[in-house]
This record gives C-alpha cells, sequence and structure tokens, in this order.
C-alpha cells in the first residue's frame, strides 16, 4: 500500500516537473519576484456592491481547476478565504491560455481582472490577465467529495493524519482552513491579554531564556554549556524570579509573555516548550489576583469571541459568571477522608493505591497529596473553579497562610478538569525562603529531581526587601485550547515537538 502511493506521488511529481519544463522552455518565470495584490476574496464576497465591475489584483493557491475548451474556472485561496476565477482564451490570450494548462492544483498565481457574478450566482473574478507566481512541484493532498450508493457524501484522501498534519503543518494549513483559524485566534487571545494588562498599568519586559540557575516550578530543565563562559546553563523552565527582582527594584506591576521550556514527558496538556503569561503586582495578595483573572478571562472571551459561554468537550462553561472558590485541602478530606496536613507518606501512599497509582519511591509528600488530588477531583472541575490554600510542601515561593497552619496562600485555576492557571501571595520573607529553599534541597538529595534550586541571589534581593507581591502564571496554550474547544496541546502549537522523522 504504501509503495503503491509512493509510486503515484512519484508519477504526479514527475508529470508535475515536466511541465514545469515546458513552462521554462516558453520563457515562463515560474517563481516570480513579487505581484501587487489589492483585494482579497472575503472582503470582495463580503461587499459585492462596492466591488461589482471594479478591476481588481487577487493572488492565492489553485485549489480547484475545470479546464475546458476556450474557457475555464478555477478557486483560488488567499489569506482570506476562496474565489472563483473565471479564464476565456480571449480575454487572457491564447499564450496565457495555453500556459495555464500547464498550471496544477497547488500553484499560487496572480489573477487581474473586474467582478462579477455567474449565472449560478457565485461571486467571480474575471481575469483579463494571470500570471504562474509559484510552481507546486509536489501535490496536495486536496480532499474530494463523492457520493455513495445511500446517496450520502463520503470524502476521500483527505490530510487527516494527526502526526502528519503536526509534521507537515504547512500542508495542514493550507488544506484545512479551520486549522488557520484556530492560529488566528490564538493571535487574537494573546493580543488581548497583552491590550488588558496594558491597560492596568503593567509593564511589558523581557528576561533571559538562558539562566545559570533554573528556578520558579517544579520541573527538570534542559542544560546546555556556554563556551565562552565555560559554564552549564539552563532554559528558562518559569520567569518567576526575575520578574520578582524586578518588583524589588521598584516595578509596580510587570509581565511577560514568553517561551519556557521543560525537559519532561509529553501528553494532550503538555509539550516540552510551551507558552506561559506570568505577572506580578505589589501590594496586592492572591484573593485580589482571583477577582484579577475573573475580569481578565471575561474580557478576552468577549473581546475575541462575542460572548462569554463556550462548548468544552460536551459541556457549557461560562466565563461571565464568578468562578467558585474551594479548598484543596478541604475537598481531599470531604472526598477521601483523610486530613492530607497530618497524614503520614504511608496513609496517602495507601489511598492513591485504592485509586490505582503506584506512588514512585522518594516521593515527597507534597507530591502525594498533589497526585491524590489530581486523581480523585481535578477531573470534576468543570466550571472556572478556584482551588485555594495548598499544602506549604507543594509552594516553596508562596507565602504562609495568613490563618490557616501548614497551608500557602496559593490557587490554581481549573476548567473542564484541566490546569490553566497558578497563582500566589508572593513570599516575601528571606528568611522563610532560605528555609523553604533548603528543605527543596533535601528533597533533591532524596531523590526528588524536580525539587527546587537555592537561588542565593534571589534571597539576597529578597534580603533589600520586596514589597507584598501577588503573582499569576497562565498557561496561554491550554487557555487557547479551552476556547477553541481543542483536545490536544498539539492542535494549538504550530509546530509541535516531534520525534525524529524518519529518512
Amino acid at each position: 500500500m504504501e509503495q503503491s502511493y509512493q509510486d503515484e506521488l512519484n508519477a504526479l511529481m514527475k508529470r508535475r516537473l515536466e511541465e514545469l519544463k515546458e513552462l521554462q522552455n516558453r520563457g515562463i518565470q515560474p517563481y516570480a519576484y513579487e505581484y501587487e495584490v489589492n483585494a482579497y476574496s472575503e472582503d470582495i464576497k463580503n461587499n459585492y456592491e462596492q466591488y461589482e465591475g471594479k478591476d481588481v489584483s487577487v493572488a492565492g493557491r489553485l485549489m480547484a481547476i475545470r479546464k475546458m475548451g476556450k474557457a475555464s474556472f478555477a478557486h483560488i485561496q488567499d489569506n482570506k478565504g476562496r474565489i472563483q476565477i473565471y479564464l476565456r482564451r480571449d480575454d487572457v490570450g491564447a499564450e496565457a491560455y495555453s500556459a495555464f494548462k500547464l498550471f496544477d492544483i497547488g500553484d499560487i498565481v496572480g489573477v487581474e481582472g473586474f467582478v462579477f457574478k455567474t449565472k449560478t450566482g457565485e461571486i467571480s473574478v474575471h481575469a483579463k490577465k494571470i500570471v504562474l507566481l509559484a510552481k507546486s512541484v509536489r501535490p496536495i493532498p486536496i480532499a474530494k467529495e463523492a457520493v455513495d450508493e445511500n446517496g450520502d457524501k463520503v470524502i476521500y484522501d483527505q490530510f487527516s493524519d494527526k502526526e502528519l498534519r503536526y509534521r507537515q503543518r504547512y500542508v495542514d494549513l493550507i488544506v484545512n482552513p479551520e486549522v488557520k483559524d484556530v492560529f488566528l485566534k490564538r493571535t487574537k487571545i494573546i493580543t488581548n491579554i497583552r491590550s488588558f494588562l496594558d491597560s492596568h498599568d503593567f509593564v511589558e519586559v523581557e528576561t533571559p531564556i538562558l539562566q545559570p540557575l533554573y528556578g520558579g516550578a517544579a520541573a527538570r530543565p534542559f542544560v546546555t554549556h556556554h563556551n565562552a563562559l565555560d559554564t552549564t546553563l539552563y532554559l528558562r523552565i518559569a520567569d518567576e524570579l526575575y520578574l520578582k527582582r524586578l518588583i524589588v527594584g521598584g516595578f509596580d506591576a510587570v509581565y511577560e509573555i514568553s517561551k519556557d521550556f521543560r525537559n519532561e514527558g509529553m501528553d494532550r496538556t503538555h509539550n516540552p516548550e510551551f507558552t506561559m503569561l506570568e505577572l506580578y503586582v505589589a501590594y496586592k495578595d492572591y484573593l485580589w489576583m482571583m477577582d484579577f483573572v475573573e475580569r481578565m478571562f471575561k474580557a478576552v472571551a468577549e473581546n475575541v469571541f462575542g460572548k462569554t459561554e463556550f462548548e468544552i468537550e460536551g459541556h457549557t462553561i461560562d466565563f461571565g459568571k464568578p468562578w467558585k472558590r474551594t479548598s484543596m485541602v478541604d475537598e481531599l478530606k470531604n472526598r477521601t477522608g483523610l486530613d492530607v496536613l497530618t497524614a503520614t507518606k504511608d496513609e496517602l501512599k495507601a489511598e492513591l493505591k485504592k485509586h490505582g497509582v503506584e506512588a514512585e519511591e522518594g516521593t515527597s509528600k507534597g507530591k502525594l497529596i498533589d497526585e491524590l488530588f489530581e486523581v480523585t477531583i481535578q477531573d470534576e472541575l468543570i466550571q472556572p473553579t478556584f482551588v485555594m490554600d495548598y499544602p506549604v510542601e507543594l509552594s516553596p515561593l508562596a507565602k504562609k497562610h495568613r490563618s490557616r497552619e501548614g497551608l500557602v496562600e496559593r490557587f490554581e485555576g481549573f476548567v473542564a478538569g484541566r490546569e490553566i492557571c497558578n497563582a500566589f501571595s508572593e513570599l516575601n520573607d528571606p528568611f522563610d525562603q532560605r528555609a523553604r529553599f533548603e528543605e527543596q534541597a533535601k528533597a533533591r538529595e532524596e531523590g526528588d529531581e524536580e525539587a527546587h534550586q537555592v537561588d542565593y541571589d534571589y534571597i539576597r534581593a529578597l534580603e533589600y526587601g520586596m514589597p507584598p507581591t501577588a503573582g499569576l502564571g497562565v498557561g496561554i496554550d491550554r487557555l487557547v485550547m479551552l476556547f477553541t474547544n481543542q483536545t490536544s496541546i498539539r492542535d494549538v502549537i504550530l509546530f509541535p515537538q516531534m520525534k525524529p522523522e524518519k529518512e
């Protein structure tokens, strides 16, 4: 099967290469330098009254061709959609029309002509001139339609293989217009987040990607070496510690939308390279931040999509209402009967085993609690929910809870069973921070590869004094997944990480 497909592909490419050579023999340049475009498909179709009878210059990829004797039809796909082109030999000239017979689906062309409607009412461009801008020597996998014996429409030869689509995103974008729409929505979401933060007097900054110490999250890093300095460096796993240094330095509100990198497994919500929004604001706490997150998500939903209700994996999710707020420890006690603050590691392991999870040796108590939450509660958090007040072992950078011993002032936001944001009342006590780092160092010695390193320069920064601060991290990829109802993070990353392609 694979060999027959390859033979067919080779035959198609051979024919196209022959056509390319023939075009060149006729003196036609198959790869143009430039072309002046002054109109786009959707603009013409949405504003026909303004364009009717007017000359336009359009360009795009040929997606359908009906070649006939003295007249032909084609559809081109440009940046905004598709539009029909009508060509007559008497209008474009015998030489150009003969060359058009050597054009293929996938070729990029420029067309000059006037806008009109065909007898069937389809808005089209009547070509006066057509030029080849780029010859496609590799055929694109256009989906074909047929009607079966029951009268039902059947689509075949569709470019639908997931791995192939991710690996050849350029083809995916050509043949699946809905994919391009997801990424246009992604851009608008990020633009609106920036606009919202800028309107609240946040300052966008840039912090190092290559760092001598990695921190701000529990994750394994990617490691590299700087030759000139002869030192080990790490791709950042988070922006947190640098952004909080800026709060120390006198910025009251900062944010960064950045690429972070974590050397960990891949699944439908994890990619080793991902996009994060992190923001920090002085003189606020995590309670203020919950209200801020509600306002920001609602604003993005309304500005980008014109609504606050979304259908996500079979659920109607409403970002227009106040989010539910609940305690992690209380939820676990209600569900399992365990007070996870006083429970031993063995008790937590036993409870995990009841739910089919075997804890690895050396797993810290904090991680056991986190795993228990994931298997018993997280999937049921469908409507927007803030899970608050985490055990101190889980959050070495968060401030201790002002009224509940053993907890920190932290929340995570969940929607449709997915974590999409994480926030703290930031720890600004340098002595407590040093003690927490040292506890993390012990955990590393006991085998926890994701435990936080001791960052003495960050402690030094805190010793100069950091005001009360609220911080937030939002996974941009997961947020886009939610708003566009995608089930895999690979569907919202243009070029997701893949295994190396076999020769």
